[in-house]
């Protein structure tokens, strides 16, 4: 199978804001009751109480330049909830194998620079593998890059996991990254350990680096903890990197910090990137993390809440719009073609009944045959408190009857 075969090519990504696509989709239209935004993945969850008395009592830090690779004591504390949440095959070293971020999409985004700097042109134009649909910040590493955007297709029928077996040699042969998601960001498929192992194996064989975004691993909705790429590494962390930040495990996307960490050397040269284009962290905010990741009762109670809104869902819209509970995450990605597709959904839901929600094709690419794997689907964050979000459902599931 050629790689055309599998997803959407491009010599680069050309990224838009969906959020930007979803103003401009709605710009002139009024929402027919009291509005409720289900379109940012933004955690509306009460700020753990441990945030203002350790942000009080570091206050000075404020004062002063942050070391770039962060803090001792943030670094030990992100190695450790690594070896306290993953079985991992040996401890990480914080001194040489975790860096701290400004979040996750910092990261995520540089990284593609980091591996163009290191791997070069691989023997022909450079590639960068995404699931499809992906978070925007894969897609615009690899727009600034040069590099050739892969965009493999996650469809229902197997499950929204992307056929990563299916990439040939040849492509594998020059390509700098793949980027993983589980769960995924927008459907909340899990990645298994099988699957892990495999894309691992193929990278380390073609000299290309793994990077998993792991920022939604603390919700899962099942018993079973997602798997992390770092547990899937066998003896070594060699082409692999992990990314993970406060804001969906802690409820604190305004603290802006999170963490790179695996492959030794990866981490050296994104360090050295980030010297020179990104800003440090806050002393006194990683001290907010050392809290955060020693700390897990906030995490459950999190979890819980999630889970009760997800029952909120499955008692409220059943199998309309063909829902399934996710393994993860805290999105619905729900099938839309009854309501005239993901667009119309979008606006009619707007107009008629006060719901924002983000139209699937703004998620993902279409490949050459104009395929895309978000068209027909909407995007709906339960990020919400429970009488908010029991509203939007209770809105949702009677909308066009």
């Amino acid at each position: 199978m050629t790689a055309s075969g599998l997803a959407g090519r491009q010599s680069h990504a050309n990224v838009r804001s969906p959020f930007v696509r979803l103003t401009e989709l709605l710009a002139g239209l009024e929402p027919g009751k009291p509005l409720i935004n289900l379109s940012v993945g933004e955690p509306r969850h009460p700020v753990p109480s441990f945030v203002a008395p350790v942000i009080a009592s570091n206050i000075a830090g404020f004062g002063k330049y942050p070391m770039l690779r962060g803090t001792d004591r943030f670094r030990s504390a992100a190695a450790n909830w690594l070896g306290r949440r993953y079985r991992l095959p040996r401890a990480i070293d914080p001194s040489k194998e975790v860096l701290v971020l400004n979040g996750s999409r910092e990261g995520l985004f540089l990284a593609g620079i980091t591996a163009k700097r290191m791997l070069g042109e691989r023997g022909g134009k450079p590639a960068i593998i995404v699931p499809n649909p992906f978070y925007p910040a894969y897609g615009a590493g690899a727009e600034v890059t040069g590099c050739e955007l892969v965009a493999l297709p996650a469809w229902r029928e197997n499950h929204f996991i992307p056929d990563y077996d299916a990439v040939p040699d040849a492509l594998f042969g020059r390509t700098i990254a793949v980027y993983l998601c589980s769960p995924a960001n927008p459907q909340g498929s899990v990645l298994p350990r099988e699957t892990l192992e495999r894309v691992i194996a193929r990278a380390r064989k073609h000299g290309a680096f793994v990077f998993a975004d792991e920022c939604y691993s603390e919700i899962w909705l099942g018993d079973k903890k997602p798997v992390g790429a770092l547990e899937a590494c066998g003896s070594n962390y060699d082409n692999v990197v992990v990314f993970n930040s406060l804001s969906k495990r802690s409820n604190l996307p305004g603290i802006r910090c999170g963490f790179a960490a695996g492959d030794e050397k990866f981490i050296s040269a994104f360090s050295e990137l980030r010297n020179v284009s990104a800003p440090q962290v806050p002393e006194p905010l990683q001290e907010v993390a050392v809290a955060a990741y020693s700390d897990e009762h906030h995490v459950e109670a999190t979890r819980r809440l999630y889970r009760e809104k997800f029952d909120l869902a499955d008692n409220l819209l059943g199998k309309r719009f063909n829902h399934r509970r996710p393994e993860g995450g805290f999105f619905l990605w729900l099938d839309v073609t009854e309501l005239g597709g993901d667009e119309a959904a979008a606006k009619s839901l707007f107009k008629d009944a006060g719901l924002r929600v983000v139209p699937g094709s703004y998620l993902a690419r279409a490949d050459k045959d104009g395929k895309n794997p978000g068209a027909g689907y909407i995007r709906v964050a339960l990020v919400d408190d429970i009488k908010t979000t029991e509203e939007a459902l209770t809105r949702l599931a009677s909308f066009g009857k």
